[in-house]
This record gives structure tokens, C-alpha cells and sequence, in this order.
């Protein structure tokens, strides 16, 4: 091809270059129809295939966790619960000991405050000395009663007789009333000293050294060691497979350690709001949907047997709890047939 013919075909494309004429290879006659067709029954039916798979495995899933679920009662709403001692210093006074600090661990008999005790040594000192006056005032009195009942009606009439025998039983009187009156002083300069009553964690601390303490104010609060036990609150529906007894499973939220308990006992009641009057005394009824119906949840208590070193209790955690129920006895076994 010479320069003129190139040109000329330039011109033909308008300025767009042509690629060169190859000789095409030429197809197989279906070839490509019959590779389409095989790859297309294959994906359809492995989709088929994957989808049934899955629905299998979904209900297979569904229906060992129904059997769990119902075999085995457990509930994610469930709470570690303890005892609360609070502590209220019986006298008032200003506060000159504080050796505990928030939340200090403290064992039954340890000191927790000390109110200044002063005043009460004194008044124990004043109720010493009223139990002596009174008993010389009643050993007085009596010998002279005495006295006089040995004498004759010729020297001493009855009347007088019954006088200073009033007069003696008077002074005993008043000298068993100073006996009490000391024994409540003593009383008073020894809950100057408050002490744990149980073991326990010294929790909210609010007392202060220096502080003056009124008599019935709240001061310390102590959660008892030794009393941890878990809530947990159950449908109603399974409460048929729990018993008093049963092993129990406790999984706390913030740790990975099984703990070990059994059921303690389960409640008797809850609230109903529906027996609450209202400001006239009629009952108050919500109303509901009648083809709805919840469950109500019993409180169930579960003991701590068992607690890993590591696992720190602390009232209010949240827990799931996973009862195990025991065979009922004589429940497979043949009945007796009686004659």
C-alpha cells in the first residue's frame, strides 16, 4: 500500500485509525452453549443445596437450645444480693476514734468508732456514789425496823413499828432504783465503743473524726461477708423444673469463673399491682391484651457454695444463673402393682 491509499483510508475513517485485517479463528459449534449450560445447573442447585443446609442446621440449633432451655432453667436477670448491718451509735457524742476506712474488710468484735467518753465515766462515778448513799440510807433503816420489832407493845406501839418499817422498805426502795440507774451508766460508757457485729466490708463511709455523732444517726454501714446469695428471677413457666436442692451455675458479668451454688429456696410472692387501692379504696386494674400474656418472674434464691480466688462479690452484680435439675426419684421407675 502506497502513501496515497493510506491517506485516502484516513480520510474514509474521519481522522480514527483502523486496525489491520487479521484473518478471525474461527468457533466451535456449541461449545460455548454447552459450558454455560453445565456451570448454570451447578450453581443453581449448589445454592439450592447451601440454603437447605443452612435451614437444617438453624432448626436442628433451635430445637438443642429449646431442650436446654427447658431441661435446664436459666435466666440472664439475676443479682448478687447480701445483708446490710447498718450502724447507729446509741449515745451522742463528738467522735475521737476512727480506725476503719471505706471499704475496709473488718472481722466480728473490730473496733469502728469511739465516742468521747467523758461524760459517761462521769455519770457512772455520780451513780456509784448514789448506790452507796442509798444502801447506808436502806441498812440504816433496817436495823432500826428491826430494832423495834423486838421490843414489846408495852414500849413501842405497832404503829411505830409499821412506820420505820415503811421507812426501811422505802430506802430499799430507792436503793435498788440507784442499783439500775448505775447499771444504765455502765451501759451508756460502753456503747461509747462500737463494734462489728459481723464480718464484713465497711461500705459508704460517712463518719468523719471529730464529727459529733447524734444518737439513731446512721453512721456505718457494713455488708456482711459471710451472707452473699444470688436473685435470680425465673418465668413462672419454669419454675416446674426447679427445685429446692437443685445445683446451680453462676456466670458473672465481669468475670469468666463458673461459680457453684444450689437452689436455696424460691419465693412465695411477688407485688401485684392490681391489689393496690386507689385514694377512694378501689382496686386499681391495668388493663391488658387479651391474647397477650407475660410471664411473671418469681425470685428464686441460689446459695454461693463455691466462689474462685479472684471472683470479688459485690451486692447489686449482674449474673446469669443456670439451674440443673436432679431426677425426680422413683419418676422412671416401674410402678408397684398391689394385689
Amino acid at each position: 500500500m502506497n502513501d496515497s491509499e493510506t491517506q485516502a483510508k484516513y480520510v474514509e475513517t474521519e481522522g480514527q485509525p483502523t486496525l489491520p485485517d487479521w484473518p478471525e479463528r474461527p468457533t466451535p459449534v456449541g461449545s460455548e452453549s454447552t459450558t454455560t449450560g453445565k456451570f448454570g445447573w451447578l450453581i443453581r442447585h449448589s445454592r439450592v443445596a447451601i440454603t437447605l443446609a443452612a435451614v437444617a442446621f438453624a432448626v436442628l440449633a433451635a430445637w438443642k437450645l429449646w431442650v436446654v432451655y427447658m431441661g435446664a432453667p436459666w435466666t440472664r436477670d439475676a443479682t448478687v444480693r447480701a445483708y446490710v448491718v447498718t450502724m447507729a451509735p446509741e449515745v451522742a457524742g463528738r467522735v475521737v476514734e476512727l480506725p476503719v476506712r471505706d471499704n475496709q474488710f473488718v472481722r466480728k468484735g473490730d473496733l469502728l468508732m469511739a465516742i468521747e467518753p467523758t461524760d459517761y465515766r462521769i455519770a457512772v462515778a455520780l451513780a456509784e456514789a448514789q448506790v452507796a448513799q442509798t444502801k447506808a440510807t436502806a441498812e440504816n433503816a433496817l436495823a432500826q425496823s428491826t430494832r423495834r420489832d423486838k421490843l414489846t407493845n408495852m414500849a413501842v406501839s405497832e404503829e411505830v413499828k409499821q412506820t420505820f418499817k415503811t421507812t426501811w422498805l422505802s430506802a430499799d426502795a430507792n436503793h435498788r432504783q440507784a442499783l439500775a440507774s448505775l447499771e444504765q451508766a455502765r451501759v451508756k460508757l460502753e456503747r461509747t465503743r462500737i463494734v462489728s457485729p459481723v464480718n464484713g466490708y465497711v461500705t459508704n463511709l460517712s463518719a468523719q473524726f471529730g464529727n459529733y455523732a447524734t444518737a439513731g444517726q446512721n453512721l456505718i454501714s457494713l455488708v456482711d461477708a459471710d451472707s452473699f446469695w444470688v436473685d435470680g428471677y425465673f418465668e413462672e413457666t419454669n419454675l416446674h423444673g426447679i427445685r429446692v436442692g437443685d445445683p446451680a451455675t453462676i456466670k458473672l458479668m465481669g468475670f469468666s469463673d463458673i461459680l457453684r451454688g444450689h437452689v436455696d429456696s424460691i419465693a412465695r410472692g411477688i407485688n401485684v399491682s392490681n391489689a393496690q387501692p386507689n385514694n377512694q379504696g378501689l382496686a386499681t386494674v391495668n388493663p391488658i391484651f387479651t391474647w397477650v400474656r407475660l410471664a411473671q418472674r418469681i425470685p428464686v434464691r441460689v446459695h454461693i457454695d463455691q466462689v474462685q480466688a479472684g471472683v470479688v462479690l459485690s451486692a447489686g452484680m449482674t449474673a446469669t444463673v443456670q439451674i440443673e435439675p436432679r431426677p425426680t426419684p422413683g419418676k422412671n421407675a416401674q410402678a408397684k402393682i398391689v394385689p
